[in-house]
């Protein structure tokens, strides 16, 4: 679990960067790159939920 944290930190933090190049620059590739993260973030997210749920069964 705390790998798949941590690539959710990065992708967070890669989706932030090429957001905001869009934003303020209108940087149309940077847009793109940032919906392909968050499709990726939305993936390890579902996953995070996953792991979140069986570990508090377990206990």
């Amino acid at each position: 679990m705390k790998e798949l944290v941590e690539k959710l930190s990065g992708l967070f933090t890669e989706f932030s960067k090429e957001a905001a190049s869009q934003a303020e620059q209108g940087n149309k590739a940077a847009g793109q790159r940032a919906r392909k993260a968050s499709l990726e973030i939305e993936k390890a997210l579902k996953e995070f939920r996953k792991i979140s749920i069986s570990e508090g069964k377990s206990k």
